[in-house]
């Protein structure tokens, strides 16, 4: 491999990394998005990036590609190189036994394995190592890995789809579709990017969503974990949620865990018993710290009013993806969310704009809660 690196600009080169770490944002889970460019006098001399959990590193791939042209050679990687032996070898000591002059990174990994031992390792063997280049853009790139190892919880996004008087179903219960093609499609892509897919039994019951990543002219590398939230556990192993093809796991109230173990023996779906919260419900972030345990990284959330609004009532959300229709539905269709009333409006949650765009018919939304947890 020899290419021109757009005349060696740093900033260039960090970009390249982090377009090739984002192609494995539906495979490299549970492990992070990385992507390496070595660069020797101005020229490219090896690319690589992680596919998949056991598979070699971006670091090892990029070396592999550049050889003995790897001596004296600067690496641009958007994650600081790991240091300890996992199913595969540190990247820091192949970078160490390649010879590479520098190493610029874009941000430390958080994993407490690594946790600027990397940067160390490469500085103790002569090595020089920059941070902080694009760091921004690489921490949003693994914003799920890094929320899990900061927090011990998953990276939650909440997908609402609305009408323009605020429902996501008819008085029917009718809701396929409140989005357009385009807007659908767009989900699609961000489910194969999830590490696992959250609903309700109340969405379950009353649509039987298969919750898949469907993409057109490809097959997904993997498919999302489906999580189903079933607080009195009343459905069965026969809704199409809980189909082969996926790790399925439900998630009950404790006092319910023995009667779901009994209804879902011999179904291949994992069962986890949660502490209950408020009337009825959940304790929802106990559920996504067993979901970090569990190496989730990110969560993506499709469900009704009730687990959005509770969801974002336990400050359990740390973005929202809502997908605004040009559609009236009527006063007695389904609210987009329920929240408990408050008594002033200096009580009422209050989000923040990131972002509008337009996405085929619809508007899509990016918000976040002011104070995500």
């Amino acid at each position: 491999m020899n290419r021109q690196s757009s005349g060696a600009d740093p900033s260039a080169l960090m970009r390249r990394a982090l377009k090739l770490a984002h192609r494995g944002a539906a495979s490299s889970h549970p492990n992070p998005r990385v992507g390496c460019v070595i660069v020797r006098d101005g020229t490219i001399v090896g690319e690589g990036w992680h596919r998949r959990a056991g598979e070699p590193h971006a670091e090892a791939l990029a070396l592999a590609a550049a050889g003995a042209r790897a001596r004296g050679a600067t690496a641009y990687v958007n994650l600081e190189p790991c240091a300890h032996a996992g199913r595969t070898p540190p990247c820091a000591d192949a970078l160490i036994a390649a010879g590479v002059a520098r190493v610029i990174a874009a941000i430390e990994d958080p994993d407490p394995r690594v946790a600027g031992r990397g940067g160390r390792r490469l500085r103790d063997a002569g090595i020089q190592v920059q941070f902080g280049l694009l760091a921004e853009e690489a921490a949003a790139l693994n914003r799920g890995f890094i929320t899990r190892h900061r927090y011990g919880r998953p990276w939650v996004t909440l997908k609402l789809a609305v009408s323009l008087d605020g429902r996501t179903a008819m008085a029917s219960g009718e809701s396929r579709w409140v989005s357009g093609a385009a807007a659908r499609a767009e989900v699609h892509r961000l489910r194969a990017e999830a590490g696992a897919l959250l609903t309700s039994a109340a969405t379950v019951a009353a649509d039987d969503p298969q919750l898949t990543a469907r993409i057109a002219g490809r097959a997904a590398t993997r498919q999302p974990d489906r999580i189903v939230l079933d607080t009195e556990a009343r459905l069965t192993p026969q809704a199409r949620v809980f189909a082969a093809g996926a790790r399925r796991r439900l998630l009950v109230a404790q006092d319910r865990l023995t009667a779901a173990a009994q209804r879902f023996a011999g179904s291949g779906v994992e069962l986890t018993g949660v502490p209950r919260a408020g009337v009825g419900g959940l304790d929802l972030g106990h559920a996504l710290q067993w979901l970090g345990q569990q190496g989730v990284n990110e969560v993506l959330s499709e469900c009704g009013p009730r687990l959005a609004g509770a969801l974002l009532a336990q400050g359990c959300v740390d973005e929202v993806l809502l997908y605004l229709a040009p559609k009236l539905f009527g006063a007695d269709a389904r609210p987009l969310v329920y929240l408990p009333g408050f008594a002033g409006l200096e009580q009422a949650p209050r989000l923040r704009w990131l972002e509008s765009r337009r996405i085929g018919e619809d508007l899509r939304l990016r918000l976040q809660p002011e104070q995500p947890h």
